[in-house]
């Protein structure tokens, strides 16, 4: 195994450069290592299924594992060595499969390394491995551009997902991601060309998080305004957290009657804004905050805890025997809720739950949610009469991701210090640094605005656009709406280049700009959009309100 690696897919990137030793997140280097090889093998797989499609003789498996393969090397999803190794090693044999059905057939990359590697032994992939991360790219604007492609893919697959575990599918975007990921073998590629294929991302980004936002709506109906419980009941409980809600679906249906109470836990609150799971008795309140604060949360909750998605830290071992891990979470030595026709079996959770007392309260109160744009298209009337009164002056979009650094208390102050005649739209667990103040409202519109899941950020866009149309605007950049958003990991890049291809300018990405974004790149994003970072919190409002 190597005890080298390079990563710098995340905001918490080690010395805002990239982790070569070990990953912040907590990933080894052999695992980052595994999951560059697994990108790698995966562009093979798409080239070959591309090509396959040509004669009808496509696998939709070849989708299916591509889509799961992104979603698994998403910062904080999964941990686990042997997780990877089994993956490369059916990875193998599926591209060895589809070249078999296009091996008369003529094509670009008939004989590039993506379809030739291979390796029989753990060893033989740790020493493959070693070679194909993204630093055996030379040139290190093209090193940029391809790094925030396949970033943008990681972001999009985890949204694709979603919508393809509950029955939604779009040929164009499957197709998309396939030919996209090929194209980032393409040594021929000018930075333009690749600058171009950027915004294809985030045009089809835009795609993907409508279709998921088709899917859950027709599925659990449009959120509507709800009060959250904070508190705990006297009941042994399960916690259920990361973004999957047809595994919260399953698991409310399992679990009710039986005495034992379910409770989310950071991305998962938005759940409790969509009529289908009010009907459930036990379901019973948000516990705790944004998924870094887990190693302690989860250790007070007392019963056991379910991962659907990413968002998992290594945990510790007073608490480690309570993780379940499903879907493509994992980590050595934590429990995994398989899946078999569609369904998973949450009995041994359920058992489990009923041996461990109830939690222990860290708060109380509620919280209000469920602005998703169906609802604030409701409220459309009501608040154009706002702006239009001086009620309302500006509408700040704060959405994103939260994490551990200590610069991010910028949020926090920065929204208790915003103007009262401003409104927050929020959605993913970057509310969490302000989405418990008490700011109050304007004429009966709460100054947070929580739209849901970082995937609802979708709905923020609609609603800039459902205002722009209301104001009879031609450009959605003249609307009183600025952009102060926080991020993480892959499926923000993925929102911000959506927002950049919708025409969005001026966001300001904090609390730093991505490390694989190259100075050259960076000039270019700030010259063509307007991207700029944060400063302090003072000189940003002042910048801000104008």
């Amino acid at each position: 195994m190597s005890n080298a690696m390079f990563c710098y897919q995340c905001q918490e990137a080690a010395r805002g450069l990239g982790c070569n030793v070990r990953g912040v997140c907590g990933k080894t280097a052999d695992v980052a290592n595994l999951q560059d090889l697994l990108i790698y093998l995966m562009k093979g797989i798409a080239a070959a299924n591309i090509k396959a499609k040509e004669i009808q003789q496509d696998e939709d498996a070849a989708v299916e594992f591509i889509v799961d393969g992104l979603f698994a090397t998403i910062t904080n999803a999964n941990f686990d060595r042997d997780y990877f190794l089994a993956k490369i090693a059916q990875g193998l044999a599926l591209r060895d499969k589809l070249k078999q059905k296009v091996q008369l057939r003529d094509y670009f990359y008939k004989r590039h390394d993506i379809m030739e590697w291979t390796a029989s032994s753990p060893e033989e992939m740790d020493q493959k491995a070693a070679q194909v991360g993204f630093m055996s790219i030379p040139d290190q604007n093209i090193r940029s551009l391809k790094a925030m492609i396949i970033y943008g893919l990681k972001g999009m697959a985890a949204y694709y997902k979603h919508a393809l575990v509950l029955g939604y599918s779009d040929e164009e975007i499957a197709d998309f991601i396939q030919k996209t990921l090929v194209a980032t073998v393409d040594e021929e590629l000018t930075v333009e060309q690749l600058l171009d294929l950027v915004m294809k991302t985030g045009q089809t980004g835009v795609k993907a998080m409508a279709l998921l936002d088709k899917a859950n709506t027709q599925t659990y109906g449009h959120p509507e305004i709800s009060k959250v419980n904070l508190g705990v009941r006297d009941n042994p409980a399960i916690l259920i957290s990361g973004h999957d809600l047809k595994d919260l679906e399953q698991l409310l249906e399992q679990t009710k009657g039986s005495g034992v109470d379910v409770y989310t836990h950071g991305e998962m609150l938005p759940a409790h804004y969509y009529p289908a799971f009010k009907k459930y008795d036990n379901f019973a309140g948000n516990y705790g905050n944004a998924w870094w604060r887990q190693d302690k949360e989860f250790e007070s909750f007392n019963g056991p805890v379910i991962l659907t998605t990413n968002c998992l830290i290594p945990p510790k071992d007073s608490y480690k025997d309570r993780v379940y891990a499903a879907n493509i979470v994992g980590f050595e030595g934590v429990k995994r809720i398989e899946e078999k026709d569609g369904k998973k079996d949450f009995s041994a959770v359920i058992e489990h739950a009923k041996k461990c007392p109830p939690p222990q309260a860290l708060e109380q109160g509620e919280i209000v949610g469920g602005f998703a744009h169906n609802t604030v298209f409701g409220l459309a009337d009501k608040v154009v009469d706002a702006v239009k009164s001086g009620a309302i002056k500006r509408f700040f979009v704060m959405a994103g991701c939260d994490g551990r650094m200590r610069s991010r208390e910028y949020y926090t102050e920065f929204a208790s210090k915003l103007p009262r005649d401003t409104v927050i739209l929020t959605a993913g667990c970057a509310k969490y640094r302000y989405n418990k103040l008490d700011l109050g409202d304007i004429g009966g519109i709460p100054r947070v605005l929580d739209a849901g899941q970082c995937n609802d950020r979708y709905s923020l866009a609609l609603i800039a656009l459902k205002l722009k149309e209301a104001f009879g605007l031609d450009d959605v950049n003249k609307l009183p709406v600025s952009y102060n958003i926080a991020w993480y990991e892959q499926k923000a890049v993925i929102v911000l280049l959506a927002l950049l291809s919708l025409g969005v300018k001026n966001i300001h990405l904090g609390p730093t700009l991505p490390a694989f974004v190259s100075p050259a790149v960076k000039d270019v994003l700030i010259e063509k959009f307007g991207l700029a970072t944060i400063t302090d919190v003072e000189n940003d409002l002042k910048l801000f309100m104008g």
